[in-house]
Formats: C-alpha cells, structure tokens, sequence
C-alpha cells in the first residue's frame, strides 16, 4: 500500500507554520512513501512582491520556494519521494501569466483551487448575510463555474477542496443547483483528479471536502480521486489517510492517484 499526503503548506504562505524540511522529516516519521509540499501560489498578477502576506508567499520565495524542495527532494530520496507542488488560486484572467510560471520548473503537480467568487474569499465570514434564495443560487453556480473552467485551463493535475465554500457555512450543501452535477460531469471529461481533503473538520462545517454525496457522484463520472491534509502544521500530515481511504472503498472506488512529473499513478486503495 502506497500512502501519501499531497497537500501541505509551510511557514512562506503566512499562515502555516513549520518549514518545507519540517513536513518532510514528520512524513518519513509517519511513514509516508510521497510527501508533497504544494503551498499558496503567489500573486503572480500584482506588481507587489507579496500582495498578501499572511495569505501566500512572495513573488521573490517562489524560486527558493522550488529550490528548496528539489535539495530535500535529493537530500531524502532513500527515505522518503518529495513531490514539487504547488496550490495555486485560479483566476480566469490570468491564467495564462500562472500557465507561464509553473511550465518554468519541474511540477509534480499543481492544484488548482478558488479561494474567490464574486471577488470575495470562499471563507469571509458573513458573506452570506441578507441574500435572497436566487442571490444564493448564483453564488453557488459562479463557485462551480469557476471550478468548470479550472478543470478546462489545462493547467491543473488536480482540483483542491470542491465544496469548501461551505467551510464556514454549512448550509451551502443545501442550496439546490444542477452545477454541482454538471461540474463533475465536466471533470470526469477533462480527466482532472480531484482530492478528498481532511482539513474540512478544522472548520464549522466538520467533515471532510468534498461530501459523501458528491463523492457518489464523482464515481458516476469516473472522476479520478487523491487525498491532501491541506495541513498547515507538520503534525497533521496524512491526517484521516485511513479512514478516507475506507469510506472511498465503501462509496466503490478501487484505486487513488498520486503525480509524479505530472504523470498520474493509479494505486489500489
């Protein structure tokens, strides 16, 4: 059995705590096989260096960033596979700026996330406050639109966290919309992977992204399945591995993927 953890974040992004070579060093204790380090993107788009300091690393950190891990990558290989990643906000205007960047260096892969709709983050709190039922239903189908052309864009091995609007707010599960059916149809054809990430239960909404009932689905459309912690302390690395992998066998999924070099590896579950 292979295990792996292919989201975690580190000390650059603001928010994390712990350098790269920590989460590497408490992945070969844990037991791991693949570590990879996939922190925030930076503002590729600002003139600013880091647009947003407690939010994803500098523009200047990105190089060192790749450097870093590529050393702990050679420094470790006869214990433990560190994968190059990278989180990465996706913003249909400047996809092309984010493409130009990440084709520079040697990605194992790269998730894509949105963080924002409506140009406000997914987790504000309050940002549900006084809409109308139909107010709500757009926000929901401009989320999943934005995951549509992310899956589309070409750029990504994997998309992070696909209900993790709901974060902060439950009842998102609960607004009815065909998007979220189409959105994995859409997956499924443009064969993205997408991750069943632990570091739901850290918010009010408990529980894993994305949801049991999407994941269902997701088996439907043949959409491919990975797993991240989206830890942002060493400690959680592989946080909940087993007992994703359990209910994945449950629902009926066979295999999970891992990526190296942009490759995807099918392994049992």
């Amino acid at each position: 059995m292979v295990k792996f953890d292919l989201h975690t974040h580190n000390e650059l992004c603001g928010h994390a705590i712990g350098t790269i070579e920590d989460y590497v060093k408490q992945a070969i204790e844990y037991g791991l096989d693949y570590i990879g380090i996939s922190d925030h993107s930076p503002y590729f788009y600002s003139e600013e260096d880091q647009l947003y300091p407690t939010i994803a690393m500098a523009k200047s950190d990105f190089v060192p960033y790749i450097e870093e891990v590529m050393r702990l990558k050679e420094k470790y290989k006869d214990k433990i596979h560190v994968l190059l990643g990278m989180e990465s906000d996706f913003y249909p205007n400047y996809i092309d700026i984010y493409r130009d960047q990440y084709l520079l260096h040697p990605f194992d892969y790269i998730i894509g996330s949105v963080h924002y709709v409506q140009d406000l983050n997914i987790f504000k709190k309050g940002r549900w406050e006084g809409l109308t039922t139909q107010e709500q239903v757009r926000v929901k189908e401009e989320y999943y639109d934005l995951i549509q052309q992310s899956a589309r864009s070409g750029v990504f091995q994997i998309l992070g966290h696909i209900d993790a609007m709901k974060g902060f707010y439950p009842a998102f599960s609960d607004i009815e919309t065909g998007a979220v059916e189409e959105t994995l149809k859409v997956i499924g054809e443009e064969d993205i992977a997408i991750e069943i990430n632990t570091s739901g239960k850290t918010k009010d909404c408990g529980g894993w992204y994305p949801s049991d009932d999407i994941l269902e689905r997701a088996l439907f459309y043949n959409v491919k399945v990975t797993f991240g912690s989206d830890s942002h302390k060493p400690e959680r690395i592989g946080d909940e591995f087993e007992q994703v992998k359990k209910r994945l066998k449950e629902i009926g999924f066979k295999e999970w993927a891992y990526f190296v070099e942009k490759n995807r590896v099918m392994t049992a579950l």
